[in-house]
């Protein structure tokens, strides 16, 4: 039995759970009070007498101060019980008081204005009369409630926006909650209050208007959750009542007092009496409500019923927690919508989080678990981390019930770009691989090699290991920072295990663990110190707290004073090692340069400079340089007193360099020797440090502008230079000229300094595209890269931002140079992918190797895209990129689909002209492969049609914004088609068609996006060229200007684009709005065959989903009534019959066959138990099929929805004292297929698996 003490902190409900006995409830007079255990069964049923009805009419007429039980004073009169609620301004206590007493006074009015509450809170405009309440049934007044509901609008209170409706709802709930609270101890006792409410809860809850099933079960399970308190309280006093009666009759005789056991026996027979009626009420309840709600075609009718089960287990576990109340969760969690499997797994964590419930869930979780385990892969994410966070708790109480498989399908997890399902997996593999401490580790140090931490640490390493995602080591960071940043930040402990001698007995780490290692100590150094995810986690840098700021300064300062004094010792170890010197050289970026001088550590900085420096002298690897470059940058801070130490040490390095290089440079470039390998290496690794400086370095006192240009064309005479000489040298004279537009842009400069950057500028990109022609593919795509991006830099855009003195620098490529660079993209970039010889090592096959020379040919593309779009080249050369579409759509569809997109921004008649070229260009090819004389039904000439559909579908909607754009489209194919009518058609008469004819049929994509009056001006335009007898000819070779024709024509009554557009602009509203009548002034859809393009446009891969009917009324509704619930316009319209189907009537409205004894749609022919629970299906992301919004069991079946209920649903049976019974035995399993698939069960798993 559950503690009285533990009922204010461990239950969370709309208010307090009440344990003790209140002494200003139901607002009973003194001896009411003092009898309120002790009454017998006529003061407990509290029927009145026939007289008393005139008693409580003068009571009324006493209290004429209230007015629908609430205050005049309170400036709230005549206002019914929902306005109150709805307001929000009074206490729910008070208004419940008052309701209280006018039901003292006149129960019959008062239930009439609960009644109407309940009716009002559903949105229905009606209202119950005292006639109707006397003299009709439940079901009549329901029945009248929805003839009278409001048609206006398909919202309701629980569903209606506005911070006023959000508010309403709590209100609502409280409301219930208390009114149980305040009646718990005599009213709801006398048999009439309860049993009309729960009747007319029950009866709304059954009906086929959606805002009175929805209202009324949400109040029918509130008032559920508010008798299962009760029934605690009273379990509870019943215990106490029997500790009290043995303990008395225990006594000796002498001190025995008999009248205290008579009357603690009458009180425990009282409250077993109340404990019965309870029991009945909430068993009408859960048979009348639950068990056909739960099922319901409304997802949050669904979720409602699940939340408040798992508060009735956790609440009065003793009770509800068992099989028969669980195997509804479980079944439930296949539930199509994520928001109803969201509430399945929060209400089963706050079963398993408390640890004494574990045994009565071994059953459920042995059969569920496999399909928690699946949900941690769920599409919707908010599940996917309740059910992680689940299995979390499953895994504290018990570490033998989830096996390795279940374990290593969360472990991935932890490198998941959704940062909360990784952050649940996170905590999910700490608890599991590191919370668990033997007895031997109590005695072990807290840091150290030897520690608690160190172990921890190795362990971390393992798992980085076997996860084989060496890359994402961040990922792995930031999944563990919250649960185990103490581990992550024992940076002492990583340290120790990097530089200390093993221990003897000792493993010590691998050369691929010391990696990991020093990548996973980097990781967390970064975490610490920019206080934000790794990039693709994260959407951008939050506002820290001042909490936070402490911390990030506090750890930024304890990493350098740990590290400025380790890092030179790790880098002597590993110095090496290019791995492991990269990262361990980005640490410096991090640190509180300050420190080196409050904290006396200039030695160590003298030793950090000397490790850079024998770094540089040993590696060539780019990446490593690099880094020792940005260690340089980071350190060279003029803001500390460091600057001039390092400077010092920066250019001592950097003057070595240079001389070396113009040394070697002379000597390599001698004429009449021919240089050997061992002087081009020297060249070679020399450059690549200069190269490497020269990124984040300015170097443009040394003058390497010269000596590269000389490497540079002595290559390009020759032919015979190494091709990483020429790469680097121009990636190092690139950053020269960048580096002298810095210092020009800053305006310290002279126009000396303009005249030779512009020079240098212009000579550079000569010598870039006389290598465009290099028989080397690496070279190439190198200039091209430095090229565009040089154009780019020195184009138009230079002048913007008030910077007009670098006109002079503006640098237009002239049309060969543009020529040159579309070949190079056409000869490079779009090729097959068999065709790539650039994967290295002859790793042609090798899937890596593939998508890095994927990833390249994109970069490529890209970068000529951007010239595009910044009107940097032509815009007709992106012609034959736009032809490309469809062939490459996989590899570059997204790059060309950008470009079109930004182009027609910038310039849509010329965008559309550029579209058109595209068609005839790969027209003419078509034309010269397969002749005049070509099949219109071959791939060729599709692909060309299928292309042209889907430029037709990148102009949008809004034919106003394309309309100039697209008549300069079909203006320009008239004249690429007409040029031949004038000299083929008086010649050779109607019988040989122009030779580009068939490319109307092409451009007959276009025509519905023609507006209606240009769609007649080109009609009139072509009826110019056409004479009487080609409009009768049928040939096949007529018939792309027949059919071209008659595209004008179709629609020309009406702009059924805007129609169509319109839609569109209302989106998902339009169930708010009532639906138009047909004869209001809106024009109408083109019909029969003039809507053959609108048909045609139709035929798309993207699934459109017709409007789903609203079915919130009752049969009994005008069926012209009815209107759409939701209307869902996509890129594509919808065909003319389809816009102007009238409505159905209700029984045609279900798109799939219902089975009315169970209340659930059918999907398909298959019998249920063939359907397997555990389908991965939830993981998809197909479409859903639409659900019809109709209660899932009617009035008319009700009957044969209670049949064989007797097995699923048991009556709730409350358990007896815990004084007074053993432990029950467990129950039969109800998780047992063949209980669950039996036909005599009235509720099986009819819930949809997808």
């Amino acid at each position: 039995m559950i503690a009285a003490q533990e009922l204010h902190t461990e239950f969370q409900f709309p208010q307090e759970a009440d344990t003790q006995l209140s002494s200003d409830t139901d607002l009973e007079d003194p001896d009411v009070k003092n009898a309120k255990l002790g009454k017998g069964k006529a003061g407990k049923k509290g029927k009145k007498a026939p007289g008393e009805k005139g008693k409580g009419g003068a009571a009324k007429g006493a209290g004429l101060g209230r007015v629908n039980g609430h205050h005049q004073e309170n400036g709230m009169e005549n206002m019914t019980l929902f306005e109150v609620v709805k307001m929000g301004k009074s206490a729910t206590q008070s208004v419940v008081d008052d309701w209280i007493e006018s039901y003292k006074n006149d129960r019959d009015i008062a239930l009439l204005d609960l009644i109407n509450f309940f009716i009002q809170c559903s949105g229905c405009k009606g209202a119950v009369s005292a006639e109707m309440f006397r003299h009709m049934q439940n079901s009549e007044i329901i029945r009248k409630m929805t003839e009278e509901f409001d048609e206006d609008s398909g919202d309701y209170p629980l569903t209606m926006a506005g911070p006023l409706w959000k508010k309403f709802k709590s209100s609502f709930c409280e409301f219930i909650g208390v009114l149980v609270r305040q009646c718990q101890y005599s009213i709801i006792y006398d048999e009439y209050m309860m049993d009309t409410v729960i009747s007319l809860l029950t009866g709304l809850s059954d009906s086929q208007v959606r805002a009175f099933r929805h209202t009324s079960t949400l109040a029918a399970m509130k008032l559920m959750t508010a008798l299962v308190n009760v029934a605690l309280n009273l379990s509870i006093n019943m215990d106490n009542t029997q500790r009290q009666y043995e303990a008395e009759r225990n006594k000796v005789m002498a001190k025995r007092a008999n009248d205290r056991l008579e009357l603690l026996l009458q009180k425990r027979k009282e409250l077993q009496e109340n404990q019965d009626e309870i029991e009945n009420m909430m068993n009408a309840i859960f048979k009348g409500v639950f068990v056909h709600r739960y099922r319901d075609a409304i997802a949050e009718i669904r979720a409602i019923c699940i939340e408040e089960i798992g508060v009735w287990m956790k609440m009065y576990s003793d009770a509800f927690l068992n099989d028969s109340y669980l195997k509804y969760v479980g079944w439930t969690m296949h539930d199509k919508q994520g928001e109803v499997r969201l509430k399945c797994l929060t209400a089963l964590q706050g079963l398993y989080y408390n640890r004494e419930l574990n045994t009565r869930l071994e059953l459920f979780t042995s059969r569920f678990k496999d399909r928690i385990v699946s949900m941690t892969l769920d599409k919707e994410y908010d599940v996917a981390v309740q059910a992680i966070k689940l299995l979390t708790l499953v895994l504290h109480s018990s570490d033998e019930v989830l096996t390795a498989e279940d374990c290593e399908s969360v472990y991935h997890l932890v490198y998941s770009a959704h940062r909360p399902v990784a952050v649940a997996a996170g905590e999910f593999l700490y608890k599991k691989l590191f919370s668990h401490r033997g007895p031997e580790e109590e005695g072990m140090p807290r840091r150290g090699r030897q520690s608690v931490n160190g172990n921890l640490i190795k362990t971390t390493v393992f798992f980085f290991l076997e996860s084989e995602l060496h890359e994402h080591g961040a990922y792995l960071v930031d999944s563990l920072w919250e649960c185990a940043g103490e581990l992550l930040k024992d940076w002492e402990s990583m340290i120790s295990l990097l530089l200390d001698e093993p221990m003897p007995g000792e493993e010590a780490l691998t050369d691929h663990q010391e990696t990991a290692l020093i990548e996973i100590m980097l990781c967390a150094i970064r975490q610490a110190c920019e206080c934000h995810p790794p990039v693709g986690r994260g959407t951008g840098k939050r506002v820290l707290t001042a909490k936070e700021k402490k911390t990030q300064l506090d750890d930024r300062t304890r990493i350098t004073e740990i590290f400025a004094v380790a890092l030179p010792l790790l880098l002597a170890k590993y110095s090496v090692d290019a791995e492991k010197v990269t990262n361990l050289l980005q640490l410096p970026q991090f640190f509180d340069l300050e420190i080196y001088t409050t904290g006396r550590l200039e030695k160590h900085l003298e030793s950090l400079l000397r490790q850079i420096r024998e770094v540089v002298e040993k590696h060539t690897e780019t990446d490593v340089l690099e880094a020792c470059s940005m260690t340089y940058h980071a350190l060279c801070n003029e803001e500390f007193t460091i600057f001039n130490r390092v400077d010092i040490a920066r250019s001592q390095l950097l003057d070595e360099l240079v001389d070396k290089f113009n040394r070697l440079l002379e000597d390599f470039l001698q004429e009449g020797e021919e240089p050997d390998e061992d002087d081009a290496y020297q060249v070679l690794s020399t450059l690549k440090r200069i190269t490497a400086f020269h990124n984040a370095h300015d170097l443009s006192k040394w003058d390497l502008f010269t000596s590269n240009y000389k490497l540079l064309n002595t290559g390009l005479q020759n032919g015979d230079m190494p091709e990483q000489i020429v790469i680097h040298a121009m990636q190092c004279t690139h950053y020269v000229i960048l580096w002298h537009l810095s210092k020009v842009s800053e305006g310290s400069s002279t126009k000396a300094d303009m005249v030779t950057l512009r020079k240098q500028m212009r000579a550079f990109c000569l010598m870039c595209q006389s290598y465009l022609t290099s028989v080397n593919t690496t070279v190439k795509e190198q200039a091209f890269t430095i090229l565009c991006d040089t154009l780019m830099i020195f184009s138009h855009q230079i002048v913007s931002s008030s910077r007009e003195q670098l006109e002079a620098l503006i640098y237009t490529p002239d049309s060969s140079l543009q020529a040159e660079l579309l070949n190079f993209i056409l000869d490079h970039v779009f090729i097959d992918q068999d065709d790539d010889n650039n994967s290295t090592d002859g790793q042609h096959d090798d899937e890596a190797s593939k998508i890095e020379a994927l990833h390249k040919r994109r970069n490529l593309l890209a970068a000529y895209c951007k010239l595009i779009i910044y009107n940097v080249v032509e815009m007709n050369t992106g012609a034959d990129i736009f032809k490309q579409y469809m062939r490459y759509y996989n590899d570059y569809g997204d790059i060309i689909k950008e470009t079109m997109s930004k182009t027609r921004q910038i310039d849509k008649i010329q965008c559309a002209k550029t579209l058109i070229l595209s068609l005839q260009q790969l027209f003419n090819e078509m034309l010269s492969d397969l002749g005049c004389n070509f099949d219109r039904s071959s791939s060729s000439f599709c692909g060309i049609k299928e292309l042209a559909r889907r430029f037709s579908l990148t102009f949008g909607l809004d034919q106003l914004k394309t309309r100039e754009a697209i008549a300069m489209l079909h203006k320009t194919v008239k004249v690429f088609t007409a040029q031949y009518f004038n000299q083929f058609l008086p010649k050779h008469g109607e019988g040989n068609p122009p030779l580009n004819l068939a490319f109307l049929d092409i451009l007959s994509e276009f025509s519905s996006k023609l507006l209606r009056q240009d769609k007649k001006t080109v009609h009139l335009y072509l009826e110019r060229f056409m004479t009487f007898q080609m409009a009768l000819q049928r040939e096949d070779c007529w018939l792309p200007l027949i059919s071209y024709r008659n595209s004008l024509q179709a629609g020309g009554d009406d702009d059924t684009m805007s129609v169509i557009s319109g839609y569109s602009s209302r989106g998902s509203s339009i169930r708010s709005k009532k639906a138009k009548p047909a004869s209001t002034g809106k024009r109408k859809l083109p019909e029969g065959e003039d809507a053959v393009w609108m048909n045609r446009e139709q035929n798309v891969q993207t699934p459109v989903m017709m409007p789903s009917p609203h079915l919130s009324s009752t049969v009994l509704r005008d069926p012209k009534k009815m209107r759409p619930e939701e209307s869902y316009m996509g890129v594509y319209s919808m065909t003319s019959e389809q816009q102007q189907q009238p409505p159905l009537p209700p029984q045609q409205h279900h798109q799939t066959p219902m089975d009315y004894k169970y209340g659930t749609p059918f999907y398909g022919s298959k019998p249920f138990d063939s359907y397997d629970r555990r389908s991965s299906g939830l993981m998809e992301d197909d479409e859903e099929p639409i659900v019809e919004d109709v209660m899932m069991s009617s009035e008319d079946r009700l009957e044969d929805l209670n049949e064989g209920m007797d097995f699923d649903t048991m009556d709730i049976d409350l358990p007896p004292s815990k004084n007074r019974r053993e432990r029950s035995e467990l129950k039969p399993d109800y998780f047992d297929p063949s209980s669950i698939m039996d036909d005599s069960v009235g509720i099986g798993v009819l819930l949809r698996v997808k």
